[in-house]
């Protein structure tokens, strides 16, 4: 009988190991991927040339490129969903996008609720306005003041930016870019506080409205991929993808076409 138990025991002990050992299965925005064949790509549609509505009513831009390109390297379809920058996150926390792709910079704050993949881009904020003293504004103080509003796009790393250079500034949230811009040639602002690229590209869209904006942005802040915290195995899988892009030059490619040239600019409503 004892001999019998014994002669057991190897193989009672690899199925105890068997019970005991933690299987690792794809999360849950990978297996949303294969099941459905299927990227959702969440963006804001508003942020060019990284992201933005054509005459057409399509979206375009460099972050929809990297977006078609993932897509294609993983041989699903894209699905694109334009959504208010300040509820990207949220969606991608809900499920209901499987990454973030809108010019979104990596903070430490937007890092507890997402796992960043990059940088593949460098960004900066600068100023739009048609004050040629605020144009010309090198440090804080030049902001910090009581008489000034300020727009930046809500939940943004600009809305956070002003609350603490110039916590004495009126800070105006607005829903995306567009309509800061709109609000400055209104009148409605004396400033808005975006990405350096926002804010060139709007002194060129509106070139008689006495737009003006830096020289050199008031900071450096990288842009990454956002994906679910939960999902080391589709982390890893766009991770790879995007090294490979940079390596081949396709990313260095893209960055020519949406920031060296303009071709694209007759595009946009």
């Amino acid at each position: 009988m004892t001999t019998s138990f014994t002669r057991l025991l190897p193989g009672f002990a690899f199925l105890v190991a068997l019970a005991i050992t933690p299987v690792t299965l794809a999360g849950d925005s990978l297996q949303r991927v294969i099941d459905f064949k299927t990227l959702t790509v969440g963006t804001s549609g508003d942020q060019p040339p990284m992201t933005a509505i054509s005459k057409q009513g399509g979206v375009m831009g460099f972050d929809i490129d990297l977006a078609k390109g993932l897509a294609k390297a993983m041989r699903v379809e894209l699905d694109i969903k334009v959504l208010p920058f300040g509820e990207l996150l949220d969606a991608l926390e809900n499920d209901e996008i499987d990454m973030i792709m809108s010019n979104l910079s990596i903070t430490p704050e937007r890092s507890e609720r997402a796992h960043f993949i990059g940088p593949y881009m460098m960004s900066g904020k600068s100023i739009l306005t048609r004050s040629s003293v605020l144009a010309a504004a090198q440090n804080s103080e030049d902001f910090n003041r009581a008489d000034l509003k300020l727009a930046a796009v809500e939940n943004s790393t600009s809305a956070m930016f002003v609350s603490e250079i110039a916590p004495d500034a009126n800070l105006v949230a607005v829903e995306s870019s567009d309509a800061g811009v709109a609000m400055l040639l209104q009148g409605k602002v004396d400033a808005l506080m975006a990405d350096m690229a926002v804010c060139k590209l709007a002194v060129l869209r509106h070139r008689d409205a006495g737009l003006v904006t830096l020289q050199e942005p008031l900071t450096i802040e990288p842009v990454g991929i956002a994906v679910s915290l939960d999902d080391p195995s589709f982390q890893n899988l766009v991770s790879n993808y995007l090294r490979a892009y940079e390596k081949t030059g396709v990313l260095t490619n893209l960055r020519k076409k949406w920031f060296e040239q303009s071709d694209w600019v007759s595009a946009l409503p």
